[in-house]
């Protein structure tokens, strides 16, 4: 296949595309700077402007940028730049979609379990109604903003990731340095839930998602059994032979974070309800599974 991809350097999308072409499938790259090599297409999410004909013959178009949630401290700038970047390049490449013709079989667009906001104890699934807070505010604008691509008839699943287990990049990406030196730990009361999946199983349910004509609209990318932080902290230490001992207080994490310790904080039991009752098998659904997976991939 033809397959456009945005978001190609980062943790996510480079390992899309490296998947992708180890099976022969044919990628193009979009980049916001002039294109320096072959099958590269130029994009501006600010503009809203997408190069159609570098599209053209695309059958399906997988769009995952966004600015890092936590990359920075949460200013008022930030946040506008978290929103932009994914409510206006959304836009970009539906309204892109919608133009091609022949248009794209599918889009599988990004988006977040944040968009739950703090579900507590309570197990979640895609029929869950949003919840509160800027990140699920977000996410409702991030996933309106295909409203262009499945209006013209281009089935449009949207990626709801949870928290990625991988040791280049996202939450984890920082939590393995800080484990790997005995200074991991809880992280406030650690009885939050955190719903992860392992990169691998990431992968494969994007690429389930593009092969798999009766799924579109919200799937959760999560494993089937969301852990909480404790657990998390607990297996980390089992894999890595590390003590656990520091804890971070809530306090302390605001402090640091600002208004990002507050989804820190939050708990979000999210289950993968669709990818499971559609027949995808999890190859890693356990969180001691996840971890020595991401540790195998360093090496």
């Amino acid at each position: 296949m033809r397959i456009a991809v945005t978001g190609a350097s980062g943790l996510i999308g480079s390992a899309l595309v490296r998947s992708l072409l180890a099976d022969g499938h044919q990628v193009l790259r979009l980049v916001r700077r002039e294109p320096t090599a072959p099958r590269e297409v130029r994009w501006d999410p600010k503009r809203r402007y997408v190069d159609l004909g570098g599209l053209a013959g695309c059958e399906a178009v997988v769009h995952l940028a966004g600015a890092g949630v936590g990359d920075h401290r949460w200013t008022e700038a930030y946040k506008q730049e978290i929103r932009d970047s994914r409510v206006l390049g959304t836009e970009a490449v539906a309204d892109a979609v919608a133009k091609l013709d022949p248009r794209p079989k599918v889009l599988v667009s990004g988006s977040a379990i944040g968009i739950y906001g703090d579900t507590g104890d309570r197990v979640v699934d895609e029929s869950t109604p949003p919840g509160t807070g800027f990140l699920a505010e977000v996410c409702q604008e991030w996933e309106q903003a295909t409203a262009a691509a499945g209006a013209a008839g281009v089935r449009t699943a949207i990626a709801r990731t949870g928290l990625v287990v991988a040791r280049g990049g996202g939450a984890w990406g920082r939590l393995f340095p800080l484990f790997k030196a005995g200074l991991g730990g809880r992280l406030g009361s650690g009885r939050q839930y955190w719903s992860f999946i392992a990169l691998h199983d990431h992968i494969a349910a994007l690429r389930y998602l593009i092969d798999t004509p009766g799924l579109s609209g919200p799937v959760n990318l999560t494993a089937p059994e969301p852990v909480t932080n404790r657990e998390v902290t607990a297996a980390m230490g089992r894999v890595l032979h590390r003590p656990t001992l520091a804890a971070v207080p809530a306090p302390a994490l605001r402090i640091a974070l600002g208004e990002f310790a507050q989804d820190v904080l939050s708990s979000q039991r999210v289950v993968p309800r669709r990818l499971l009752e559609s027949g995808f098998a999890f190859a890693l659904p356990e969180i001691d599974q996840s971890i020595r997976a991401a540790l195998a991939d360093e090496r």
